[in-house]
Order: structure tokens, then C-alpha cells, then sequence
């Protein structure tokens, strides 16, 4: 396994104005095909996620409370299920608290997310469709 945060995935308040902004104030280059509930930007060697700030709670399984909630997570994809659930259980044993189980999702791909020691929340998924990170 080869480390790198594959994804940064921001909790937006106003998704259209935020893709918007990505998109045609930075130039970010949008994935297709779009969806109405998600951006995703392809940036080098990482992509950049909008998703609405309750949205993003919910797909992690952590309660929303904008006095709590950090608004977004770090996601490092892997090439296989498999990998996911070993590295999972590797974050637990090294102190992680999970948030929501390695499973099948919405997207097609399979992810579980945890809190890291201070709370950051990260997503360790597989993404079946898309080559993501640094090429070998």
C-alpha cells in the first residue's frame, strides 16, 4: 500500500454556489458524469468532494451540529475491499473510534469511516470506477 490522501471532501452550504465557485472561480475541473447531490473535482493526484454539511455527516455516521461538526473528511481509497477492511481494523487497533463500518455504498464503491485520535474523520474506501493517486 502506497499512502496518500486520495480524496478531501468539504461539507458545503450552499452546494450550486459552491461548485460554482470551484469550478469557475479556480478552474477545478468537474467529473462527470454529475450528480445532483455531489461535486467531485479531479485535482493532481487527488480529488476534491462538495457535499452538503448534513449530507456529509450522515454518510459518516456522525451526528450534525455546526458547533461540532468539522465540515469535512480525508479519504484514502484503496484497490480492493479487502484492503479497506484490513486497514479498518489496523486504525481501530491503533486507536481510531469508529463512526460507520466498511459496507457497500450509494456510490457503487465500498468505505467505512472513523474518527482519528482528535476527531478528524476519515473515509478508507474502495472505488471500483476510477484510478485515483499517484500513477506506480
Amino acid at each position: 500500500m502506497k499512502p496518500f490522501i486520495s480524496m478531501i471532501s468539504l461539507g458545503v452550504s450552499d452546494l450550486n454556489a459552491s461548485i460554482a465557485f470551484y469550478q469557475h472561480g479556480l478552474g477545478f475541473p468537474r467529473l462527470e458524469p454529475y450528480e445532483e447531490s455531489i461535486a467531485f473535482f479531479a485535482l493532481n493526484g487527488t480529488w476534491l468532494a462538495l457535499y452538503e454539511k448534513k449530507a456529509l455527516a450522515e454518510d459518516a455516521n456522525v451526528a450534525f451540529e455546526e458547533s461540532s461538526f468539522h465540515g469535512f473528511t480525508l479519504a484514502h481509497c484503496l484497490n480492493s475491499e479487502i484492503e479497506v477492511d484490513t486497514l479498518f481494523e489496523e486504525a481501530l487497533k491503533a486507536g481510531a473510534i469508529p463512526t460507520k463500518q466498511p459496507q457497500k455504498v450509494f456510490w457503487g464503491g465500498y468505505s467505512g469511516y472513523f474518527k482519528d485520535p482528535d476527531g478528524h474523520l476519515w473515509e478508507i474506501a474502495h472505488n471500483p470506477f476510477m484510478t485515483i493517486g499517484p500513477e506506480d
